[in-house]
């Protein structure tokens, strides 16, 4: 019985932590370039259940039962790189990074992705695909926090004022038309190996190469001035998942709640004495 309480717990324990990460995503519907979170849910592994107090069966060799489930877990939240939909909004410092169709990991089949490179506080590069742009009062193009965004020479972008323009490929020219620099744009080979860190950064974590500046045929992009790229989270679809979440919650704490129900009547009645 113990071990049903278990279970029930484990999945109560599970859908409040999806329902927790459902919630961040619909929070963050509006923010430009955000990537919602999956969740993956997995089994614990099963146990195998053998009967015991069997007088005429031979010492140690107890009948098996069967298998028992002992509950699930939320293994990971894993970002969906998926492009989001583009928006003008005739700002001429948002930016937005339209990237095309992009080959595949061959180790977990992931679609390749691509970033902007900014510059945190402590002077450490991060990626994000936030184009909500600004200019500081340095004349540096910076995000809408204050990052530096960087260029393909590895430094901040000095754009001087809000009139410049940016091409297709990111080559920033002022009103004159002389040139400023690049936006530095980098693939991810293996984007599961970026880890979301807040204000719509991400760093690397893994073991493999680091995003690099595309110079790859196959990837194709375009940067696109005066729009920006809207989170890709499904608000109708995610409003399901969280009422999903929540009767799935219900449901175990049901059987909870029937577990103690049933261990109350084995303590208070059928162990009354006399």
């Amino acid at each position: 019985m113990l071990r049903g309480l278990w279970g029930a717990a484990a999945g109560m324990i599970t859908q409040q932590q999806r329902q927790e990460m459902l919630t961040n995503n619909l929070a963050n519907v509006n923010t430009p370039g955000y990537k919602a979170d999956q969740a993956a849910i997995r089994a614990f592994p099963n146990m195998l259940i053998a009967a015991m107090n069997t007088g005429n069966v031979p010492k140690g060799v107890a009948p098996v039962i069967g298998e028992l489930t002992t509950g699930v877990y939320l293994q990971e939240r894993m970002p969906n790189f998926r492009q989001g939909d583009l928006v003008e909004t005739q700002n001429n410092t948002d930016v937005a990074l339209l990237q095309g169709v992009m080959p595949t990991n061959e180790e977990n089949g992931q679609p390749w992705a691509l970033f902007y490179t900014v510059q945190n506080e402590n002077g450490e590069v991060r990626y994000t695909r936030n184009g909500n742009f600004t200019v500081d009062g340095d004349g540096f193009l910076t995000t809408g926090d204050g990052f530096y965004v960087l260029g393909t020479d590895g430094n901040p972008l000095q754009v001087n004022n809000e009139w410049f323009n940016v091409d297709g490929d990111g080559m920033i020219t002022d009103e004159a038309g002389a040139a400023i620099g690049q936006i530095n744009v980098v693939v991810a080979e293996d984007p599961m190996q970026l880890v979301k860190e807040g204000n719509g950064l991400l760093r690397f974590e893994g073991d493999g190469e680091l995003p690099t500046g595309v110079g790859n045929a196959a990837v194709n992009y375009q940067l696109q001035q005066g729009f920006i790229e809207r989170s890709n989270v499904d608000a109708a679809q995610t409003m399901t998942d969280m009422m999903q979440a929540y009767r799935t919650f219900e449901a175990n704490q049901q059987v909870l709640r029937a577990y103690d129900e049933s261990l109350g009547k084995a303590v208070n009645e059928v162990g009354r004495i006399g």
